[in-house]
Formats: structure tokens, C-alpha cells, sequence
């Protein structure tokens, strides 16, 4: 059994604040705000009419006509996403290199726009107007598949379907497939592309999404007093990981070091979450790592808005920290991006190991008056410089599904 070292060397991302990841980025910097109302079909009807989309994207960019009339929208950010990080890495995939480069690409949801159209030209014209192309059109491993067979990527092709989770369940389940040998790199992450009537209209009829659609760049407010639900986002965020000395060979720009996984199941409620599974999962990544709690310096959080969701991860994260959860920065990029389900972890992934690159902690925007539930420094409103030599990120999802992946500060 092998435990080589895994390092970050390819970032790719499309947001609703940002189709590029240096655009996103600096977005996240100023406290940029991607939520408005939804443009893409009329959400009058709902009690929640605001969402993160994606603006200005161009599909055909990376893909050919043909590829972006089959596909699900979400295969479209996770491809782009992927195809980024790639170009990114600067690594070049030989005959010979390729069965050791593999991909990991999941989502929450998957195609359901595709699915929906489908069972419209069903009940409208019967069953020979359903596409032949809307199984692979909509299947979650797709984004995975399509990226493999335009890049000839022969390694581990797998792709997860966590929920919320998803995202960074891929990239902590691809950095083991590189610590025990089975592949030399992987591509990893999450996307999703659910805004959209029923994917709007399930959440909205749980009451979990924010209805504030009069003030719809206000909406996402993590761990504030007045949050009252999550905004919808979409998009993709994916990570190139390579086995360290194959990297250090080549001469690739190293972002980060991955050194530490955690995952657990909470065995409690399908929505309700619990804090002793998010802990559990914080410290496994901890002792996967082989670090102390004080090593850590910055943690992006789940922090998805909801009033039981945000308070219940910082209850669980004072479990974990102890004293030193005084001295975290504990932020939520989510109150810019909106929730990208399973395609957060991998956006956020990504904005954490800018944020350790660059040695600052982008702002939880938002915080008018924080919650005394949740009262941890939060980064409220400002980026701020920090030293980071060690950041956690945590993603948890419905059927209490939790990830949490630890990066470290690279030094050459």
C-alpha cells in the first residue's frame, strides 16, 4: 500500500462570478455578489425568483455544436472546468502517460433540464419524439466521460453523486487513488446546472431557499442574524492532482499540497443535520492529515445560509477546534456564488487554495448583524490578508453525507 504525496497543480472554474478562474477570484475579492433574479425562464410563480447563474457562457467554446445540443447544461461547466484546469497544469497526456491520468467529475443532480424537456416531448408528442441522446445526455458520469474521451484521459473515470458533498468527495476520494498508485494525476470536482422550474420549484416548496427577491445580492447571508435560506447557484469547479514527484519532474506550478480527507455518514435525517457528523468527518481529515487543530488557520465552511445548517457547522467546529475556533477565519464563499450543490466543493476547493496561494482570506459578504449562534470571525464583509499554511474545507449534504478535504501551503 503506497502513500505517496499529492499536490494541487491545475485549476479550473466557471461561477456564477466568473467563467474563468481569475475572474472568480477577483469577484470573490471584492465581495462581488452573483445573485440576481433568474433570467433564464420566468420564476414569478415561485416564492423564491432569485439564483447565482452563470452569465455570458459559451459552450462552444469547448465543446463541438453537436456535443452542446446532446449535453446537459451541467456537462457543459463541468467539461469547461475540466478542460481549464487541464490547460492550467501544463501537463501533456502522451499515449503513454494516459492510462495513468484519470478523472473524477460528479454532481449532485445531474441532468435534470434534459430529463424534464424529455418527459415534456413524451406527454406533448409521444414516445418517438424522446431523444437517443438523453441517457447519455443527462447520466452524471458524463461530465467525466466526455472530458476523458476528448483528452484520451485512460486512468480511473468515476464520477460521485453526494449531493452537496459530491464535489469534494472527488477530489479527497482521487487523492487517494493517487497515494495508493492506482493513477499518476487526476481530474476532480463537481458540477451542476439545476436552475430550473422543478429543481427551483422542490427546494422552494421545502422552504429551505431565501425569498428575499427584492434585494437579491443581499440574499445569501451566512451566518447572519436574518438569514432566512439558501440561494440556488450553478457552475463547476475541478482540480487537476498529481503525484508530487511527477510534478516536481515536469517543473509544474505546485498551488497546494492535499494532505488530509475526511468523510462520515451522520445516520440521523435525511435534511435535519447533525454536529457529531460533521465533527467526526472534521477530525479524520485532521488525523488523515497528521495534524493538530491548532494547525489549522483558515477553514471555508459549508455555510450554505440556512438558519439550523450554518449554526449547527459552527457548533460542530467549536467540537472540534476548542479554544483555537477563536482564532479561525471561518468564511463562506457561498454568500457570493449562491450553492452550487455539488459542484460547491469543487468551486470552493478552488477559492481555498487561491486563498492559501495568495495568502488571504476572501470575504463572507452579507454579515449586517451576526448571528450570536455563529460567532466566529467570519472575514465579515472585507478581504483580509492572513498567513494560511494549513485550510480545511468542509461540504455536507441531504442524507447526512459529510466531506471534508485539508490543504497545505506549498514551499519549494
Amino acid at each position: 500500500m503506497m502513500n505517496r504525496r499529492v499536490v494541487v497543480t491545475g485549476l479550473g472554474m466557471v461561477t456564477p462570478i466568473g467563467n474563468d478562474v481569475a475572474t472568480s477570484w477577483k469577484s470573490a475579492l471584492e465581495g462581488k455578489s452573483g445573485i440576481d433574479r433568474i433570467q433564464s425562464f420566468d420564476a414569478s410563480a415561485f416564492g423564491s425568483q432569485i439564483a447565482g447563474e452563470v452569465k455570458d457562457f459559451d459552450p462552444s467554446k469547448y465543446l463541438g455544436v453537436k456535443e452542446v445540443r446532446r449535453f446537459d447544461r451541467f456537462v457543459h461547466f463541468g467539461v469547461a472546468a475540466g478542460l481549464m484546469a487541464l490547460e492550467d497544469s501544463g501537463m501533456e497526456i502522451t499515449d503513454e502517460f494516459a492510462p495513468e491520468i484519470g478523472c473524477a467529475i460528479g454532481a449532485g443532480i445531474g441532468g435534470l433540464p434534459v430529463i424534464c424537456a424529455n418527459d415534456q416531448a413524451y406527454h406533448e408528442r409521444g414516445p418517438r419524439r424522446i431523444s437517443p441522446f438523453m441517457i447519455p445526455g443527462c447520466i452524471i458520469n458524463m461530465a467525466s466521460g466526455q472530458l476523458a474521451i476528448m483528452k484520451n484521459l485512460q486512468g480511473p473515470n468515476i464520477a460521485h453523486v453526494t449531493a452537496c458533498s459530491t464535489g469534494l468527495h472527488a477530489i479527497g476520494e482521487a487523492m487517494h487513488i493517487i497515494r495508493r498508485g492506482d493513477a499518476t494525476a487526476m481530474v476532480a470536482g463537481g458540477c451542476e446546472a439545476t436552475i430550473h422550474p422543478i429543481g427551483l420549484g422542490g427546494f422552494d416548496s421545502m422552504h429551505a431557499l431565501s425569498r428575499r427577491n427584492d434585494d437579491p445580492a443581499t440574499a445569501s447571508r451566512p451566518f447572519d442574524k436574518d438569514r432566512d435560506g439558501f440561494v440556488m447557484g450553478e457552475g463547476a469547479g475541478v482540480v487537476v492532482l498529481e503525484e508530487l514527484e511527477h510534478a516536481l519532474a515536469r517543473g509544474a506550478h505546485i498551488y497546494a499540497e492535499i494532505v488530509g480527507y475526511g468523510l462520515s455518514g451522520d445516520a440521523y435525517h435525511i435534511t435535519t443535520p447533525s454536529t457529531d457528523g460533521p465533527a467526526r468527518c472534521m477530525r479524520m481529515a485532521l488525523r488523515n492529515a497528521g495534524l493538530k487543530p491548532e494547525d489549522i488557520q483558515y477553514l471555508n465552511a459549508h455555510g450554505t445560509s440556512t438558519s439550523v445548517g450554518d449554526a449547527n457547522e459552527i457548533k460542530a467546529i467549536k467540537e472540534v477546534f476548542g479554544e483555537h475556533a477563536k482564532s479561525l477565519v471561518v468564511n463562506s464563499t457561498k454568500s457570493m456564488t449562491g450553492h452550487l450543490l455539488g459542484g460547491a466543493g469543487g468551486v470552493e476547493s478552488c477559492f481555498t487554495i487561491k486563498a492559501i496561494e495568495e495568502q488571504i482570506s476572501p470575504p463572507t459578504i452579507n454579515v449586517f448583524e451576526q448571528d450570536p449562534e455563529c460567532d466566529i470571525d467570519c472575514c465579515a464583509n472585507k478581504a483580509r490578508p492572513m498567513a494560511i499554511e494549513h485550510a480545511m474545507k468542509n461540504s455536507f449534504g441531504f442524507g447526512g453525507t459529510n466531506s471534508t478535504v485539508i490543504y497545505r501551503r506549498w514551499k519549494a
